[in-house]
């Protein structure tokens, strides 16, 4: 595997709130080589997205908080940098595509305006050569009549064309890392595989690493190399596609597995993890999966697991007291 181009070590964000103090990420670590996949995936307060927000240096603050760790982007700490050397770096080298396209982009520009107006901030394009640049952008996104349709307003496109617009903007200044949060969200199954096809294939083209925060193993299991679990702002497991599908070694990525539909099932109902993921707030003693988990023993009561290799070779390593027995089949 090549030298990781992303490389976040034991990140830590909290939020200060009335009611106490959320730890929404704790001890985060990852690597992301070029031209791979990364998937993040959890349930929905997993810290998922923090840990992206964070990354892109867009976290609120306050209440908001990074109380450890780095980011270590093509060699540099973004985390030790003043803001100006940040905002420069994380926009060259880091783009997002946020979940909500609709939200992000501004609904009184045209959605050409607000390409060029990147180009023109970030590259100094004089006018008309950013907005053939726009153009030429959402070609590459596969938008049609893109000559016409970027001098149209965002309320005009379809949500998998405003997604494409989104990828556009993202991809403008040749970056790095691309980090997509829940890409597909709300789109038909159709067109979630057209995004992800698109997203596949201009990572093919420029070498670009690749961040997928997702809650949908469909997809993971279509282009992701690498996956990583979070549950309660904590990584659980981590290690490749394959290892993940094969033989997960924690009971919360087995729960996710099984809850998927799949048609070679005897029956139409769904399985469910019973519970509910925990507060935040105070998460107590021993494993935070625990009380939802059918494999607790005594010591996950008192003692949270270290995320450390289920005994076997490489970078695969889950947080689990009983990783090997559940790995040889006895838990």
């Amino acid at each position: 595997m090549t030298e990781p181009i992303l490389s976040v070590r034991e990140l830590s964000v909290e939020f200060r709130t009335r009611d106490g103090v959320v730890k929404a990420v704790q001890d985060v670590s990852f690597d992301l080589p070029a031209g791979s996949t990364l998937a993040i995936l959890g349930e929905s307060g997993s810290g998922k997205s923090v840990t992206a927000q964070t990354i892109m240096g867009l976290l609120d603050t306050p209440p908001g908080r990074v109380t450890g760790g780095e980011i270590i982007l093509d060699g540099r700490d973004l985390l030790t940098m003043d803001a100006a050397s940040r905002r420069a770096v994380s926009a060259e080298g880091i783009a997002m595509v946020f979940q909500d396209a609709l939200s992000a982009l501004n609904p009184v520009y045209t959605v050409g305006g607000q390409i060029a107006e990147l180009l023109r901030v970030r590259r100094g394009m004089k006018r008309r050569e950013a907005w053939d640049r726009a153009v030429e952008l959402m070609n590459r996104v596969r938008i049609p009549a893109a000559a016409q349709r970027a001098k149209d307003y965002p309320h005009q496109f379809s949500g998998g064309m405003r997604q494409r617009i989104m990828i556009a903007m993202a991809i403008a200044l040749d970056p790095q890392v691309l980090i997509a949060d829940e890409p597909t969200t709300a789109l038909d199954v159709t067109v979630q595989a057209q995004i992800m096809e698109l997203l596949v294939q201009l990572q093919a083209e420029t070498g670009m690493g690749l961040v997928l925060i997702t809650h949908d193993l469909g997809v993971v299991a279509e282009v992701a190399d690498q996956v990583a679990v979070m549950y309660a702002g904590r990584l659980v497991e981590r290690g490749t596609i394959f290892e993940l599908f094969e033989r997960p070694a924690h009971p919360y990525t087995r729960g996710l597995l099984r809850s998927m539909p799949r048609p070679d099932r005897d029956d139409d109902s769904l399985w469910a993890i019973p519970g509910a993921p925990p507060n935040l707030l105070d998460l107590g003693p021993g494993c935070s999966f625990r009380p939802r988990c059918e494999s607790a023993i005594a010591i996950c009561a008192t003692e949270r697991p270290a995320l450390v290799s289920p005994g076997e070779a490489g970078a695969r390593v889950s947080a689990c007291h009983r990783r090997e027995e559940v790995l040889v089949g006895r838990a």
